[in-house]
């Protein structure tokens, strides 16, 4: 699941998956209607990727509550801006846990889809 307010970039981290052998890849830019899908769906997902900042709920409180769905699922969030283990801690410390890794964007096609792979097969 990808859950991104930009729509190009949800669009574009769907395609990416899907031309990388993962089949039920779904794009959200609302993360409500995403959390919903999940609280239906969360059987078919091993992965979510999220933008950090989004209206309506950011990516550390779409974490939390798919992680109460669904716990120990792997969940990366993305970001456009610098950081670090240290400021992510000093930004949302009790959401830590529930986050496997960030991904800094813009990233290129090629190492968006090693760090998800890498993280299907941890």
């Amino acid at each position: 699941m990808v859950i991104d307010d930009d729509f190009d970039i949800a669009t574009l981290v769907k395609i990416i998956l899907q031309k990388n052998g993962f089949k039920n890849v779904f794009a959200f830019t609302k993360p409500s209607l995403a959390l919903e899908h999940f609280r239906i769906n969360s059987t078919d997902y091993c992965l979510v990727i999220c933008d950090i900042r989004m209206p309506e709920m950011n990516g550390f409180e779409l974490a939390k509550n798919i992680n109460l769905i669904k716990p120990g699922i792997k969940i990366l969030l993305m970001t456009a801006f610098d950081i670090d283990d240290g400021s992510l801690t000093a930004m949302n410390g009790k959401y830590k846990n529930n986050i496997s890794g960030i991904i800094q964007k813009p990233v290129s096609p090629g190492k968006l889809a090693s760090i998800i792979i890498s993280q299907v097969n941890k």
